[in-house]
C-alpha cells in the first residue's frame, strides 16, 4: 500500500495535478478582491478555495504516510507544510488579517517546478556573499550620512539666502535616518537629480562632487557585486544539477551495461546446451 501510495505522489500526473489546483487558487484568490465578482460568484469562489486547500491537506497527509520522520528531511517538504499550516489557521476575529495570507499558497509553485526550485537554491546559496555585501553597503551608507548630515543637514549659511530650501534640506538631511532615506532614494536612482541633488545645489554648488562619487560607489558597483554573486551561485547551482544528471546518467548505462552482459552470457550457455 505504502508503495503503491509513494508511486502515485511522485507520478508525474500527479504534480501536473497538484500545480494546476495551485494556478487555479491563486486565481480565485485574485478574483475574491473584486467585488463585482463575489457579489456574483462569491459562494463558488469560496467552495473552490476551500475544496483546494482540502486537497493540499490530503497530499501532504499522503506524503507523511510515505516519508514518516523523513518528511521534515526535505526544507521543500517543510515549506508547503507551514504554506499549508498557515491557510487552515482561524481567519475570524484578531486573526481575520490571516485571510490575506491565503494567497502565500501560490509560493507552492516554487516546490512544485523544478526550475524555480533551482533559482530558489541559486539565491539561498548566495546569502552569505549577498551578507558580507550588505555589510560593506552598511559601512559605505553610515560614513555618507554621517557626512551629508554635517555639510547639508545643519540649516547654516548659505541656505538661508535660498528661500524655502532650509526646510527641505532640514526634512532631507537633518537627522543621520533622514540622510540614509535620502541616500537611499539616490542609489535606487529615484528623482535623485531634480528632486534632490539639484535643489541642494542651490545652496551648495559643489555638492555634485559629494553625490556622484556616492552612487558611483553604491549603484554601479556594490549593486552589481549583487548581481554577480546571484548569477554565479546560479551558475553553480545549474551545474550542481546537471552533475548529479550526468551522474543519475552513467549510473543507469552501467546497470544497462551489466544486465546486457548477464543477458549475453545466458545467451551463450543456451547455445552451448
Amino acid at each position: 500500500m505504502r508503495e503503491k501510495v509513494e508511486a502515485l505522489i511522485t507520478s508525474r500526473r500527479f504534480e501536473v495535478a497538484i500545480t494546476a489546483l495551485i494556478v487555479l487558487n491563486a486565481i480565485t484568490l485574485g478574483l475574491e478582491t473584486s467585488e463585482a465578482v463575489m457579489a456574483q460568484f462569491g459562494s463558488i469562489l469560496m467552495f473552490i478555495d476551500e475544496a483546494v486547500l482540502w486537497v493540499f491537506v490530503v497530499e501532504l497527509a499522503l506524503r507523511f504516510y510515505v516519508y514518516r520522520t523523513k518528511f521534515f528531511h526535505d526544507p521543500w517538504r517543510i515549506f508547503d507544510f507551514v504554506i499549508v499550516g498557515i491557510a487552515l489557521m482561524p481567519t475570524t476575529g484578531a486573526l481575520s488579517v490571516l485571510r490575506a495570507l491565503r494567497i502565500l499558497r501560490v509560493l507552492r509553485l516554487v516546490s512544485m517546478v523544478p526550475s524555480l526550485r533551482r533559482v530558489v537554491g541559486g539565491l539561498i546559496a548566495a546569502l552569505p556573499g549577498m551578507g558580507s555585501i550588505t555589510v560593506l553597503l552598511t559601512l559605505i551608507f553610515y560614513v555618507f550620512s554621517v557626512i551629508a548630515t554635517k555639510l547639508y543637514g545643519t540649516g547654516e549659511g548659505a541656505c538661508e539666502v535660498v528661500a524655502g530650501r532650509c526646510e527641505e534640506l532640514a526634512l532631507w538631511f537633518g537627522t543621520l535616518p533622514a540622510s540614509a532615506y535620502s541616500l537611499f532614494q539616490i542609489m535606487t536612482l529615484e528623482s535623485w537629480s531634480m528632486g534632490i541633488v539639484r535643489p541642494v545645489m542651490e545652496v551648495h554648488p559643489y555638492a555634485w562632487a559629494f553625490f556622484i562619487p556616492f552612487i558611483l560607489c553604491t549603484t554601479f558597483t556594490v549593486l552589481n557585486l549583487f548581481i554577480g554573486i546571484i548569477v554565479s551561485a546560479m551558475q553553480a547551482e545549474h551545474e550542481e544539477t546537471a552533475e548529479q544528471e550526468r551522474a543519475d546518467l552513467h549510473e543507469e548505462q552501467k546497470v544497462i551495461l551489466s544486465e546486457l552482459r548477464a543477458l549475453r552470457s545466458e545467451v551463450a550457455e543456451m547455445k552451448k546446451g
